[in-house]
Order: C-alpha cells, then sequence, then structure tokens
C-alpha cells in the first residue's frame, strides 16, 4: 500500500508537472481554450454574488422594519400597486392606537403586544435660516414611537407622554436632516420651519440608510401628533405601528391584532377585513421572484459557457493527443502504464479549466472593488462559499471535457503509435 502511494503521487506529480510544460509552451491555445470557463465563471460567480448582495441589503432594510413589527394599514404590502383594490376602505383613524392599548390593557391574557403608535406623514419641506430641505419626510406620532422603531439616538432624546399630549412643537430629526440644515453646528435646540411653523430640535437620529435603496430613514422629521396635525390637517396617510414582545409568536399576535381591529371597525363576522396587518414577509415574497429570475438567467448564461468551454477543452485535448502521438508510443514503450498517460491529460485538461476559473474569479473579484467604490450603499462581497463553489465547478468541467481524450491516449498502441506521422 505504501509502495502503490508513493508511485501514484511520483506519476501525479510528473503529470503535473507536464500539464504545466503544455499550457506553458502553448500560452495562446490554452487561453482561447479557457475563455469559456473564464466566462462561465465569472457569469456564476456575478450571479451569486449579487444575489448575496440583494440579500444582505434587503435584510439590513427588513431590520429597519423590525422583524417583531406590523404595520396596520389600508392596503396590503403584498399587492402594492393594486390601489384600486382598496380605495374604497375607509381610512385608518390615528385614535386606533389609544383604542388598541386601551383593549389590551383591559385584557390580561393579552401578552403578545409590547407597544402601539400611531403615524401619520406628509411630503414636506424644512428650512432652516437660508438653508432649505425639500421632499422631507414629516412624521406625526406619539411618545411610544420610539418603542416600535429601530432606531438610535446620538444625540438628545424623544419626546415624552407629556408632550405629546401637550402637542408641544418639538421634533426629533434624521442624520440627513440635521447634515443639511446644521452642517458646521449641532442641531440640539435650534428651530426648523415647517410650513412657516417652527418646531425646536429635541434629539437627532443615528444614520440608519435606505430601505431598499429607495425611501431613507434619515430625511424624517419626528413631531407628537397633535403639533402635527396642527400644521398639516388630519386627512393624512395614517397607519399604527404594533411591536410584538415575541418573534416566536407572530402569527398568534397578528390573529389578536386582526381581532381587535375588526371590533374597532365593527365589521361583521362574515364579512372580510377592511385592512390590513402588514409585515416584512410580504416584501420578501415579492423579491424571491427577482431572486430566481437573477438566479436562472445566471444558470443558463453559465451553462452555456461552461458548455462552449468543455466542447473547445475536449477538442483541443484531442488535437494536443494527435500532436503527441509519437510521444505517447515512446512512453508506453519504455513501460508507462496507460492509467499513467490517462493521469497526464486529465491532468493538462483539470489545469487548464481550474486557470480558467482562478481568472474568472480574479476578474469578478475587480467587478465587485470596482462596484463597492462606485455604489458603496450595495453590500456586495464575494462569500468563501461562492469561491469554493467556483472552483469546484472548474474542476469537475476539466474531468468531464478531458476524459475522453484522456482515455483514447492511454489506449494507443505503442506500435502503432511510435509509426505516426
Amino acid at each position: 500500500m505504501n509502495l502503490f502511494s508513493q508511485r501514484f503521487r511520483y506519476e501525479t506529480t510528473e503529470s503535473l508537472k507536464m500539464a504545466l510544460f503544455q499550457i506553458k509552451a502553448n500560452k495562446v491555445r490554452s487561453f482561447l481554450t479557457a475563455l469559456g470557463v473564464i466566462i462561465g465563471i465569472v457569469a456564476i460567480t456575478m450571479m451569486g454574488t449579487a444575489i448575496n448582495g440583494i440579500d444582505r441589503g434587503f435584510d439590513k432594510s427588513l431590520a429597519m422594519l423590525g422583524y417583531d413589527v406590523v404595520y396596520v394599514q389600508k392596503s396590503s404590502w403584498s399587492t402594492m400597486g393594486q390601489w384600486w383594490r382598496y380605495r374604497n376602505r375607509p381610512d385608518i383613524k390615528t385614535e386606533y392606537a389609544g383604542q388598541i392599548n386601551r383593549i389590551i390593557s383591559n385584557n390580561p391574557r393579552s401578552e403578545l403586544v409590547l407597544a402601539v403608535a400611531q403615524r401619520s406623514t406628509y411630503q414636506a419641506s424644512a428650512q432652516y435660516r437660508d438653508r432649505n430641505l425639500d421632499q422631507v419626510f414629516a412624521l406625526g406620532t406619539s411618545h411610544e414611537y420610539l418603542q416600535t422603531a429601530s432606531g438610535e439616538l446620538t444625540a438628545g432624546r424623544f419626546f415624552t407622554g407629556g408632550e405629546f399630549s401637550g402637542n408641544n412643537m418639538i421634533c426629533v430629526i434624521g442624520d440627513d436632516i440635521a447634515s443639511g440644515l446644521f452642517p458646521d453646528e449641532p442641531a440640539l435646540g435650534k428651530e426648523v420651519k415647517l410650513k412657516n411653523r417652527k418646531f425646536r430640535v429635541i434629539g437627532v437620529f443615528k444614520k440608519q440608510g435606505k430601505f431598499l435603496g429607495l425611501f431613507s430613514f434619515d430625511n424624517q422629521i419626528i413631531v407628537p401628533l397633535g403639533a402635527f396635525e396642527r400644521v398639516y390637517g388630519k386627512d393624512m396617510f395614517t397607519s399604527i405601528r404594533v411591536k410584538f414582545k415575541d418573534q416566536t409568536h407572530i402569527e398568534e399576535a397578528k390573529a389578536e391584532l386582526t381581532g381587535i381591529m375588526r371590533q374597532l371597525r365593527k365589521i361583521p363576522p362574515d364579512e372580510d377585513d377592511d385592512f390590513s396587518v402588514n409585515e416584512q414577509r410580504a416584501f420578501k415574497s415579492q423579491l424571491d421572484p427577482i431572486k430566481n429570475g437573477i438566479a436562472l438567467a445566471g444558470i443558463f448564461i453559465t451553462g452555456m459557457s461552461l458548455f462552449v468551454g468543455a466542447i473547445g477543452i475536449m477538442n483541443i485535448t484531442f488535437v494536443s493527443v494527435k500532436e503527441r502521438t509519437r510521444e505517447i508510443g515512446l512512453r508506453k514503450a519504455l513501460g508507462a502504464r496507460r492509467q499513467t498517460i490517462l493521469l497526464q491529460f486529465l491532468i493538462e485538461s483539470v489545469m487548464i479549466c481550474l486557470i480558467g476559473g482562478i481568472t474568472g474569479l480574479a476578474i469578478t473579484l475587480l467587478f465587485t472593488f470596482a462596484i463597492a467604490r462606485l455604489v458603496p450603499s450595495f453590500p456586495i462581497q464575494v462569500s468563501f462559499d461562492l469561491i469554493v463553489a467556483s472552483l469546484t465547478v472548474s474542476v469537475i468541467t476539466g474531468i468531464v471535457s478531458g476524459l475522453a481524450p484522456a482515455v483514447t491516449a492511454s489506449k494507443l498502441d505503442p506500435a502503432d503509435s511510435l509509426r505516426y506521422e
């Protein structure tokens, strides 16, 4: 057994040296042969990297919504864009938040809901002295909002229950608002104008980023609901945020919340809900078809490229066998075994594919680095698993494409091979 392992190690080492010598001697041909593999590996790694980036960015965005937070709204997230299905539903009222809180506090068996906060929004303009920001999201809510949100304060504080009840003209602003209106001075204590009404800044949120690359959580000005309604009125887009105590009982908590909302809306038992309880899983169901489409396109391109590459490698290996027929005959006449010849050409095929795979990975890493520099908000990174999978695919392609020529070479007759011209 020890003698066999030594012999196999020696033959493998020699075959590897010969394969590298042949590839070095025919650089251009080897590169053109490996081109299909390079394209295939670039396709599969870029596709996998894109999907991983989408997943990471999506998970980061969902964390902003909160995995244990649901939104009671007029329409459903799972059918976004189909507004006509919900246009006749009655609006969500801000007073539902307080009513939900009262019902839950009066029910000692209810242990699923942690906090409830109403929120009304309006796209506004914010002004401080001669600086002006457009398309700012003004948000009116209660003092419990911070319990239902994922953001943290870097300066100041959130408004209290007393300030909420008193409709105080105060606000908590996002990072983009702070840097836009107060680039060279602290924001706390300054007064921001919303529709010519002044709001004193009492807190600043830590930078959170954009949700799905679209809506920025840093572009918000949060004020007490009464103060918001004093400026913008009551006929604004309203929703109720509800934070649950335990992520493992989301469905039970949603069922309890749905029952409370049906009670508040006085919906008969035989009628459907005229509201929606939305959670982040609705976005996941919409993302899956996009990811599947990218994956299918990547697999198709990869499959075609690797197929063409494998055919090219097989063809060139057959040519190489023909060119080296006399060499094979001489080696066999001197005692080389069939396995040795087979291993030599198989290793040569695998080496070409492996070089193609490594080159493809290098190109992908360059693309990834460029994208990360140009679009820093997109979380793109080549994973270790993807690198291993790409190299494995390269080796398998080399084995499959080189097996037939290697077997052909190993079966050549020494006498006929030595007479070959």
